[in-house]
């Protein structure tokens, strides 16, 4: 077949998927927005495009992102026309919705098949906004900004004949209308890329060198945020650096925001530093590594060093650091909020304690670091879990593989 995708930073969430298509004898394309990516990268003809304007001065702040998600769309539409000028068609095209890129692809190719990966649908109530009462919503208009922020899923749903989300939790986020036709797969865990490893080891500040006999705390974020629990992990220092005074912190993120709101001033990564650092002594902090965002070859090595890997997240979509630390063995200690929950179960595949409550956090690590047994149980079933669910090359890009199939024939 030709399979086309469409990604605005590809390969993003396909980095697996597109280039297996090309091993298993598809003529792969893909357009995309960034320039980072070679044009035969593995096998697959990328194709970029840039929008031709930028968005309007002044516009109402509701329709903003609307009208960003059609400059998307327009960009992708005329390079798309010059692809069929060329004589391209594809058979299937596989597209993220989430920023417009793909909406009038349709229009260009009638005949394709179109799939979506349905990463998340965004709601008013029971997900992220609202969940953490400390930063409430401000404007009473919310819910119906928010409408308008799916304006562009809803649309493709109109004219998508399937759609993909890599965890329950996130395929039920869409509306019932749609969810019948989202087959829920994940993108894959490599779990022989992503595996223990016993003699891992690192040395920091080019002097400290640790190893999995050493106690370390892992807590990873592609942007240190609320959002992602990094204020509750930062009260929850204090505690647990008191309680295991040999234990070593290895905080992994950047200073900026990905999901949430930004701060009134700063950035969350130092306001939550300060909040916390007359309850911490010098001695102790000596303790704590900010590591900012690290290359991908450094983070797995990382992941192996772990004894107890920290995942807190508020009810939104899941990252992919959870599993792999699963994968690599590390013992977790997760929120129990629902995509957490529908990964590691309390006392088996790791643990889980409140997303607020700071002392339980502490203290539910401090105990997983005193007890090793512990930890090398909840790290196997995890790892265990995670092969058995989740694992690339024997259940996910197999039953991707069936997707694909049953896309272009009609089936899906």
């Amino acid at each position: 077949m030709k399979i086309l995708f469409i990604h605005p930073a590809f390969p993003g969430q396909f980095k697996f998927l597109a280039p297996a298509l090309v091993q298993r004898g598809h003529t792969v394309h893909a357009l995309t927005r960034t320039m980072d990516v070679p044009a035969g990268w593995c096998g697959i003809t990328v194709i970029p495009y840039a929008p031709s304007r930028a968005p309007t001065p002044g516009i109402h702040p509701w329709t903003a992102e609307f009208e960003i998600n059609a400059i998307h769309g327009e960009a992708l539409f005329h390079r798309a026309l010059a692809m069929r000028a060329a004589g391209y068609r594809p058979d299937v095209i596989v597209a993220h919705p989430g920023w417009g890129d793909s909406l009038f692809v349709k229009e260009v190719w009638p005949q394709a098949r179109l799939g979506l990966y349905s990463e998340y649908y965004y709601r008013a109530e029971g997900a992220d906004v609202g969940f953490d009462p400390e930063f409430p919503a401000t404007d009473i208009a919310d819910p119906c900004r928010l409408r308008l922020k799916n304006a562009a899923n809803l649309m493709h749903f109109e004219i998508a004949d399937a759609g993909f989300s890599p965890t329950r939790w996130q395929a039920d986020s869409f509306p019932r209308l749609f969810r019948d036709r989202i087959t829920v797969v994940h993108d894959g865990i490599d779990t022989d890329a992503v595996a223990p490893n016993p003699d891992a080891q690192a040395i920091l500040n080019g002097t400290l060198a640790l190893t999995r006999e050493n106690e370390v705390v892992t807590f990873v974020n592609r942007t240190l945020e609320p959002h992602r629990g990094y204020h509750s992990f930062m009260r929850a220092l204090p505690r647990l650096l008191a309680r295991r005074p040999n234990a070593h912190v290895l905080i992994v993120g950047g200073a900026g925001t990905t999901y949430g709101v930004p701060p009134p001033s700063g950035n969350w990564r130092d306001i939550f530093i300060e909040e916390v650092r007359g309850a911490i002594p010098d001695a102790d902090w000596s303790r704590v590594f900010f590591l900012g965002n690290i290359p991908y070859d450094h983070f797995i090595p990382l992941l192996r060093l772990s004894s107890v890997h920290v995942y807190l997240s508020y009810p939104f979509v899941l990252s992919w650091s959870l599993m792999e630390a699963m994968s690599a063995g590390a013992a977790v200690v997760g929120s129990d909020t629902a995509p957490v929950q529908e990964i590691v179960e309390h006392d088996r595949t790791g643990r889980l304690v409140d997303f607020f409550d700071h002392r339980g956090l502490a203290d539910s690590v401090a105990d997983l670091l005193a007890d090793r047994a512990a930890r090398d149980r909840l790290g196997a079933e995890a790892r265990a879990f995670i092969r058995a669910n989740h694992d690339l090359r024997t259940v996910c890009l197999p039953r991707q593989f069936a997707w694909i199939d049953e896309l272009a024939d009609g089936r899906a």
